[in-house]
């Protein structure tokens, strides 16, 4: 295990914080991964996320805390678990907030490609952003060293010259990241335009914000459309890594756009990091499913799995990078969850 401590300005001097619920949830992603793994490259999203989810709820059932389900499986993946609203945990311990991606990159997975991750966040009750069913939003993501140069109403061009500037590098070291997406063709021009490098992701915008956020994966900045519930999700990243997260709501149609207006939603707003989560109280979670910049994926062996996991607070402002070696026959003593096979 290897930890690295964020500048002062990002930790609370004096409060002790509650060290064992970080190591309970990442136990959450652990079981997640290990059963969404066993579905890498078989062409079945829906039995790796199927799997995925039923692990992660049996798991996050024995954590302490009184949890309510902000940002789940939801409306939009019409889920019968992890749903908006369940309530979650022991029944013990602080009232939170909870946000859950059992597989950002349910395609990587069935596909076999990088960067599939299972992800949780948790933060004090009331402080997650309700998008108020709008689905998507436009986003804008970098690490610190930029976070108080850009600005997502600015061109393409003026945020890569910001960016290289802040970073001292030539606009040509800057890269790019954004969901392969017919929508963003033009998006896409602008920041080959601007002469910067561009990678697309085929999914799993959560991971990319978070290696555009940290300094040492090679991308510097996410831009593009994606899923509402992954913004607030990112949030609770951003809170712990530093950097910054700017959206704007994005309704599909006119009907989603009466509901964020009847919601009272201003969709010319720039929602900020502290506008989709609220306070210094938060813990991400990440477990690697694929390999991939941000995390090796799940090790099978005869009997056992190693996985990777991405630990944060932003109380402490502490990540930690976590190997942790699973032996099955154990893990089947005290779950129900099936580590063993796929299906």
């Amino acid at each position: 295990m290897s930890e690295q401590h964020l500048p002062s300005s990002l930790r609370v001097g004096g409060e002790a914080p509650d060290r064992n619920l970080a190591l309970e949830l990442v136990r959450v992603t652990e079981a997640a991964a290990m059963a969404g793994g066993r579905w890498v490259g078989r062409g079945d999203k829906n039995g790796a996320d199927g799997a995925a989810v039923e692990a992660m709820r049996a798991l996050i059932s024995t954590v302490s805390m009184k949890g309510v389900v902000v940002i789940g499986e939801g409306e939009k993946d019409d889920a019968p678990m992890l749903y908006n609203g369940e309530e979650v945990g022991d029944g013990n311990g602080p009232e939170c907030d909870v946000a859950v991606d059992p597989i950002d990159g349910t395609t990587l997975t069935a596909k076999g490609q990088s960067n599939a991750v299972s992800v949780l966040a948790v933060s004090d009750r009331g402080s997650m952003y309700d998008p108020s069913a709008v689905f998507y939003m436009d986003k804008l993501v970098t690490g610190a060293e930029a976070a108080d140069v850009v600005d997502i109403r600015l061109p393409v061009a003026e945020n890569v010259k910001r960016i290289a500037k802040a970073k001292k590098e030539s606009v040509a070291d800057v890269t790019v990241v954004m969901l392969d997406r017919p929508r963003h063709h033009e998006l896409a021009q602008e920041v080959r335009d601007a002469g910067a490098r561009l990678r697309f992701i085929s999914d799993g915008d959560v991971a990319g914000a978070i290696m555009a956020a940290r300094d040492d994966t090679g991308i510097d900045l996410l831009l593009g459309i994606g899923g509402t519930p992954e913004g607030i999700i990112t949030a609770c990243a951003i809170k712990c890594l530093g950097g910054v997260i700017q959206g704007r709501l994005w309704p599909q149609d006119d009907d989603e756009r009466q509901r964020a207006v009847d919601a009272g939603h201003d969709l010319d707003r720039v929602l900020s990091t502290d506008d989709l989560v609220t306070g210094e109280n938060c813990f991400f979670v990440a477990t690697g499913i694929t390999d991939g910049e941000l995390l090796k994926g799940v090790r099978y062996r005869a009997g056992g799995a190693t996985t990777h996991s991405l630990v944060m607070r932003s109380k402490s402002g502490t990540i930690r990078l976590i190997e942790s070696h699973h032996r099955l026959a154990k893990l089947r003593a005290y779950s129900s969850v099936d580590f063993d096979h796929a299906g």
